[in-house]
Parts: C-alpha cells; sequence; structure tokens
C-alpha cells in the first residue's frame, strides 16, 4: 500500500510537533518505528510528514489506528532517543548524555552463550552507580574481535549472533536492566585498538562476502529484535579504527590517505588495513542498520580529533563523503560524531575537545566525547571534564570506563563523581535525567 502521512503543525526548530510531544507510554512509538520506511521531515508548510513509501497494507491498517489515537491522546516519538541539529532529543527535550564506558566485564565474553547471565550481577553494580549518579547512559562492547560472538565457520563466514542462540535473549535483558534504571544503552559491536586474535575480523574487513554474512546473519536480525526497546540509544561501529590501520600511506582520493594520521600515533595495534577497506566496512554496517531502523542512531568512535575533523590540518575520515566513496552505499553514514580524548605527556594536543568548543570542529551533527578520564587528563579534575562537555556545546560525555580494570581508568567511584557534577543539569546544554 502506498501512502503519505501529514501529521500536525510544528515547530521547525525542534521538528516536534505541539500535540505529540511528551509521551505516556510507548504504544504509537513502537507503531511508528515499526514503519521502518518512514523517513521524518518537514515540509514547506511546517507539517511534520513522513514520505511516502511502500510498506505491508495488514500491517499497516493494524498499525495506522495507533498512529492517530497516539498523537491525538498527546503520544509521539519522544519516548526514543532522536537526534535535532547537532544535539538529542528525548521526550520533546533537548538532552545531554552523560555516563560512562562499560566496555566489558569479560572482554569479550559478556554476551551470547547465556553469558550474560555469568556478568549480569556485575553489569547491574555498574547500572547502580551510573544512574545513582544522576547519569542516563553507557557505551558497551560487544563483538570485539569475535571471540565468542559472531558466529564463525571454519572458512570465516558468520552463521549467526552466537553458537547456542542466546545472543538475543542475552541483550534483550541488559537492555531491560538498564530501562529500569532509565540508562540508555549504545552497543559498541568492534574493537580496533587492540589486536589478539585478527583472523575473524580481519576477515570482514577485507572479503565484502564474509561482511556481508554477518550482515545477514547477525547484525540485521539483532537490530530488528532490539530496535524498539526504550532503552536502545544508538550503534557505535568500531572503536578506534586508527589502532590498526596503516599510517602514512599516500592515495590521490584523500579520504583513503593516512598520511595526516602518522602525527597521531596511528597503527600503535598494528598496521594492518588500509583506510578504504574500513572506511567500506563502517559504511556497509551502518547502512545495514539504518536500512532496518531509519531512526537509528549510528556512530563509530575515532581514537581523537584528528581523524573526525577537517580543521587544523585533520582530515575527516568519518564524513558522510569518505565513508560513500569507501562503500557506495548512501544510507551508510554516521548520524552523530564520537571521539576520545586523553593527555599525551600531560598535555593535551592543540585539536583536543577539551581546548575547544564543539562549534569550533564546524561539523554537522552532534559530537559526544565518548572516551576521557582525569589520569590522563591534562591536570583536569573529572567534574571538570564533564562539566566542560556540557558547557561547549558537546552532545555527551562517557568517562573511561566504569568498570576500572587496567592502567588507563580513573576508579569507579571516582568516575562517579564526574557524571554527579551533572546531576539534575537542565541548562542551556540540556537536560541530563530521562525516563524510559
Amino acid at each position: 500500500m502506498l501512502m503519505t502521512l501529514v501529521m500536525t503543525p510544528v515547530s521547525t526548530s525542534t521538528g516536534y510537533s505541539p500535540a505529540c510531544t511528551t509521551s505516556s507510554t510507548n504504544v504509537a512509538t513502537s507503531a511508528l518505528r515499526r514503519l521502518s520506511g518512514f523517513r521524518q521531515g518537514t515540509n514547506t508548510s511546517g507539517f511534520l510528514k513522513y514520505d511516502s513509501v511502500d510498506w505491508n497494507q495488514s500491517e499497516g491498517m493494524n498499525l495506522f489506528p495507533l498512529l492517530v489515537l497516539g498523537c491525538f491522546f498527546g503520544l509521539s516519538a519522544g519516548g526514543y532517543l532522536t537526534r535535532s541539529g547537532k544535539h538529542f532529543v528525548h521526550n520533546g527535550k533537548k538532552v545531554f548524555l552523560s555516563g560512562a564506558n562499560t566496555a566489558w566485564v569479560s572482554y569479550g565474553y559478556d554476551f551470547g552463550n547465556h553469558q550474560y547471565q555469568q556478568r549480569r550481577n556485575r553489569y547491574l553494580y555498574l547500572m547502580d552507580k551510573v544512574k545513582n549518579a544522576g547519569g542516563n547512559s553507557m557505551r558497551t562492547w560487544v563483538h570485539i574481535e569475535g571471540a565468542t560472538s559472531p558466529k564463525f565457520d571454519h572458512n570465516g563466514y558468520v552463521t549467526g549472533l552466537d553458537s547456542d542462540g542466546s545472543f538475543i535473549s542475552d541483550f534483550k535483558r541488559y537492555l531491560d536492566d538498564a530501562k529500569a534504571r532509565n540508562i540508555l544503552i549504545f552497543p559498541c559491536l568492534w574493537n580496533g585498538a587492540q589486536v589478539k586474535h585478527p583472523a575473524p575480523l580481519g576477515g570482514l574487513i577485507y572479503d565484502t562476502h564474509k561482511l556481508q554474512s554477518y550482515i545477514d546473519k547477525a547484525l540485521i536480525p539483532w537490530v530488528k529484535a532490539v530496535k524498539d526497546h526504550p532503552a536502545l540509544g544508538g550503534w557505535d561501529i568500531i572503536n578506534e579504527f586508527e589502532g590498526f590501520i596503516k599510517p602514512g600511506e599516500h592515495n590521490s582520493e584523500p579520504c583513503f590517505d593516512t598520511t595526516p594520521l602518522t602525527k597521531a600515533g596511528a597503527g600503535w595495534a598494528g598496521h594492518l588495513y588500509p583506510a578504504q577497506p574500513i572506511l567500506r566496512f563502517i559504511n556497509w554496517q551502518a547502512d545495514a542498520i539504518r536500512r532496518v531502523d531509519p531512526n537509528a542512531l549510528v556512530t563509530a568512535g575515532s581514537s581523537s580529533q584528528v581523524s573526525q575533523s577537517d580543521q587544523w590540518g585533520d582530515r575527516n575520515y568519518y564524513s558522510d563523503h569518505c565513508l560513500i566513496k569507501a562503500g557506495g552505499k548512501q544510507h551508510g553514514t554516521l548520524t552523530f560524531y564520537s571521539t576520545h580524548t586523553y593527555s599525551w605527556n600531560h598535555q593535551f594536543q592543540s585539536d583536543a575537545t577539551f581546548k575547544h568548543n564543539a562549534d569550533d570542529y564546524k561539523l554537522d551533527k552532534p559530537l559526544v566525547i565518548a572516551e576521557f578520564n582525569s589520569i590522563k587528563g591534562a591536570g583536569m579534575s573529572i567534574q571538570s571534564q564533564f562539566q566542560f562537555a556540557y558547557n561547549h556545546n558537546y552532545a555527551g560525555a562517557w568517562s573511561w570506563h566504569a568498570n576500572a580494570d587496567g592502567s588507563d581508568t580513573d576508579g569507579t567511584d571516582h568516575q562517579m563523581q564526574g557524571i554527579a557534577a551533572l546531576r539534575g543539569k537542565n541548562g542551556a546544554g540540556g537536560e541530563v535525567a530521562v525516563h524510559l
């Protein structure tokens, strides 16, 4: 069935209808998101509309009354995190993402094969810590290098999310636990900052047939299963691909020329992959996520702003142009940027986030400082780092990392002091408290 849905007048500054703002239930929201072909926008007359698309007639006729009633009674897509310009919106209000990386409890062994049940008590402890400090979000690593998820066959093709089929139930349980604490979860799929077992992930980067097997057998089923969950904040494709990129490679295409990364110390985990297949790897997965769920928020965490900005001689490899140039998929772009900031020799680089307002980078999307700590904070306290991010137009801040294992991390309670510095904030930087 082909149809066009036109809804009530909107404020074009927010993209939300006054008649459809704060939601008391997620019924209408879930219905809207299930119509995955809809693309939200505003027309020239100031009306919120959903572009004409083909959708399943039987499902559409069942869901359409929910959409109408939802709008009539003040229900909206506000129950989910969305993007408006260079900031995030939840329940019709600008929000600031404040929280921590819960990167892992057991590195690469947290989800699938019923592993979450074994780690759950520790995750609940960390979630309660973030909640009690007034935080609203957490970034969690999942596949990492593919040790236990997804499931690979002996030729390096993906056959499923895990061996025993419990991955989705594991991850849904995690999201349920987060929802009970009003915490948004941002799963980070892969890791480029450390290489222990390169073969499975390397196969996905170099071989598009293997990458497509992951998309078809693991990523798409995962996204379909959780896309309507209120605690799902967004998706992070890969952590710090700069760790295993080949730096210093000249290329006539600027997107694939990695000479600007030499100054950033790229390749610390091994000079393994050129830029083009890495960017294609991101492009294809972002495209798959956004085709299943056009409302999805998608990012990829850069090791610093050297590779995520075109200012001061840096180069934005994460731009729409570079990702599409590498992979060819028009929807395979990021909806927000996220970068990591650590000092070197007790000083921040001149382009570091804690030396600039977010607007200085001239990016067209929200920018989250997705990793930082006071140990490598150039003398800044953890409280001042959170406050700086909030007061300088960043869209969020996540400390590294809540489980506090390893040498380059602040202690758990110390990080909570930083999160607590923004507890209850509701100023120009946005509201910190969210209600899922």
